[in-house]
Order: C-alpha cells, then structure tokens, then sequence
C-alpha cells in the first residue's frame, strides 16, 4: 500500500492521478502547507526539503521525495506510462516540466495570483515566461499528440496539473490549439478526474 503525504497542489495532483491511473491502493495524509506542516522534524525526515508530495510504500518500506523521481519510480513499479522504448523522451519532457513548467508558472502564480501589485517587475517578468510555455508546449504538440511521443506517460502525468491552473494565469488557454486539445483530452481521463479531487471530492476542472 502507498501512503501519499501531500496537500491540494500541481505537485500533488501529480502523483494522486498517477496513483489513480495504475490503479494503486493509497491513503492520503494531508499535510497542511498553510500552517508549515511540511517543515516539522518527522516529514523532513522523509522530505529533507520541506516539500510536498512524498510517499513511502510499505510494501519495501521505502520513501520517496520529489514529485518527478516519485513518478519515475511509479512508473517502474507498475510498468505502465514509462515504457524502456520512450524512455529518453519521457525523461526529458518530464525534466522540462521539473526544472522549466512548474519552477516558472510556481512564481508567475506567487506574483500574479497571491500578491499582485507588490512587484511590477516580477509580475511581468514570470507572466512573460509563462505565456513563452505556453507557446512551446503548444510547438510541441502540433507534432506530438502528447509531449514524449505518441503516447501519454508520466511527462504528460506532470505537467497536466500545471496548466489545469490555466485560470490564474490569465494567459488564454483557449488561443492555443494543440496545447487545448491536449489539456482537454487529458481532462477526460477518470484517474485524471479522481486524482484531480483526491483531497476535494466536489473539485472540478477547469475548462476552457
């Protein structure tokens, strides 16, 4: 069984929809962000930087922290969307997300959406890097049905949840057509739609 440590974010949904699409047993512990939860001495001894998602699989007694090395693992457990053919692809695409999609939309979210009006120049500058990834997510998938090739894997598993805060972003998911026709077709899968509520059952996703 998995115990998934997490709260109601991007990074979260991650891998509760993951979860959900390999059809894993998991119980959820909230750990309240809001209230530094993360940065109490017992999670930090399974998340060293004070961050969530992490699990632990009492099947081996193992914890695992950070989103993307918690997918890869995942991926490897269950032998589902992280196939050996795809792979360099798949690690790329999802390294993008961990190092460029979420890093970037996270502060366009701090400045634009939590605190706007305290910083001009950081609201324009992550709004201006944000809407660049839409442009290159979009690129991408005029050629790629989804972002590691044809197939939909662990790369799409997380980055989905960053654009699924599209709303905040005030961007214009709708102006970008492969990035929308990806998103949606994403947004229809049943994991998707119950990892998406897995700490808010009425959670629904945003459309267009």
């Amino acid at each position: 069984m998995i115990e998934l440590f997490s709260a109601n974010t991007p990074n979260g949904w991650k891998i509760s929809i993951m979860l959900e699409e390999i059809g894993y047993e998991y119980k959820v512990t909230k750990i309240n962000i809001g209230k530094d939860e993360q940065f109490k001495p017992d999670f930090l001894k399974i998340s060293p930087f004070g961050k969530i998602p992490v699990i632990i699989d009492h099947d081996n007694n193992k914890s695992i922290f950070e989103s993307g090395a918690i997918l890869m693992y995942l991926g490897d457990k269950s032998k589902k969307f992280y196939n050996e053919k795809e792979r360099l692809n798949i690690n790329q695409w999802l390294m993008a997300q961990m190092g460029t999609v979420g890093p970037m939309i996270g502060q366009h979210h701090q400045f634009h959406h939590y605190n706007p009006g305290k910083s001009e120049f950081g609201e324009e500058r992550y709004f201006k890097i944000t809407k660049r990834i839409y442009g290159e997510l979009d690129t991408r998938l005029k050629d790629s049905k989804f972002l590691a090739g044809p197939d939909y894997t662990i790369a799409d598993i997380a980055t989905w949840p960053w654009m699924a805060r599209h709303e905040w972003h005030d961007i214009g998911l709708k102006n970008y057509q492969n990035l929308s026709r990806w998103y949606l077709e994403i947004a229809e899968r049943e994991a998707v739609i119950k990892g998406y509520s897995f700490m808010d059952k009425d959670a629904k996703i945003p459309t267009l």
